[in-house]
């Protein structure tokens, strides 16, 4: 897999795509937001991952991942040393597939990588037959991918989307969290827990519908179908 590695510091540069290579991974490094953009040019993208470290020098690291998404669908994980859950979702709000907590483990950082490449090749991953779920103001539009409220479009992530219809097949039913992490990102590490998490977090938000998927504790979540 060719991966682009953006990251303004050399020697970690150096030392990261040592240890990726060594996985069998093909490194093309950016040291710049600009020189990021210019090798995700459409016409010649082959990258199946960006790795994208937020403190560049040229640009705001969150500013490179919206320009990055606009242009090109392949899978982003952000590297950050914040750890709080608002940074997260506003790196997943401009596109990001999921991201990395500095100082990070590299076991950690191979599995996510390979779970975000994973699940963009199975990305259809709801196996429901129908093609529009209707709950209440919420219109979710399978074939699509498009989610609207009230009419309204809402923009939601790859994995945010694939969260929500598989919570939408069976509305009040429980799915555990082993369940939701091996559905959405077709893996049973559980260091993902915590991502999901936040895009729980990012769905409510975005849907500005707090209520809609009930967290049952110690267990998973169920999606709440609005009454009346």
């Amino acid at each position: 897999m060719r991966l682009l590695l953006v990251e303004d510091d050399n020697h970690v540069a150096a030392a990261l795509s040592a240890i990726l290579a060594r996985h069998g991974f093909d490194v093309t490094h950016a040291r710049s937001g600009e020189e990021a953009l210019q090798a995700l040019v459409p016409e010649v993208d082959c990258f199946g991952v960006v790795l994208l470290d937020l403190g560049l020098p040229d640009q705001d690291g969150y500013e490179v991942c919206g320009k990055i998404r606009k242009r090109t669908s392949t899978p982003v994980i952000m590297v950050t040393a914040r750890s709080d859950v608002r940074s997260r979702i506003h790196g997943l709000n401009l596109g990001a597939d999921d991201y990395v907590v500095k100082p990070y483990d590299t076991g950690e950082l191979l599995a996510r990588i390979h779970a975000v490449s994973r699940r963009t090749a199975h990305e259809d991953t709801t196996g429901s037959t129908e093609t529009v779920v209707r709950l209440g103001a919420v219109r979710i539009e399978l074939p699509t991918r498009q989610v609207t409220v009230d009419g309204s479009v809402v923009q939601l992530t790859r994995k945010e989307f694939d969260l929500l219809a598989l919570l939408a097949q069976r509305p009040g039913v429980v799915f555990r969290r082993e369940q939701i992490i091996s559905e959405v990102w077709r893996t049973s590490w559980e260091g993902t827990g915590r991502t999901l998490e936040v895009h729980v977090a990012s769905l409510r938000a975005k849907l500005r519908m707090p209520a809609l998927i009930e967290t049952v504790r110690g267990v998973g979540y169920r999606l709440v179908a609005p009454t009346g």
